[in-house]
């Protein structure tokens, strides 16, 4: 396996292939919500600029947002985990 193979995780063209499938599915689901990637960076600006302005206060919010994310994440990694152990 070469270091760009390797490095990408598969082949390039597969690797671009997916990431145009995934770019296609995102865009569809931005679409349905009204998002565009200027909502995006700038909920992201506004997100480091109110943590700025609040001070210690954002950094609880910051952990309530780790917090709320995580109960979606952890519990899919393991599922996927899971999964893919049986397969192995």
């Amino acid at each position: 396996m070469s270091s760009i193979n390797r490095f990408l995780g598969d082949t390039p063209l597969r690797v671009a292939l997916k990431l145009v499938v995934l770019s296609f599915l995102v865009g569809i689901v931005m679409s349905a919500f009204g998002w565009s990637p200027w909502d995006v960076l700038n909920g992201i600006r506004e997100f480091f600029v109110r943590m700025w302005d609040l001070g210690f206060d954002a950094l609880a919010r910051f952990g309530d947002y780790i917090v709320l994310g995580a109960a979606i994440v952890v519990p899919a990694f393991i599922i996927l985990r899971i999964l893919n152990y049986r397969r192995s």
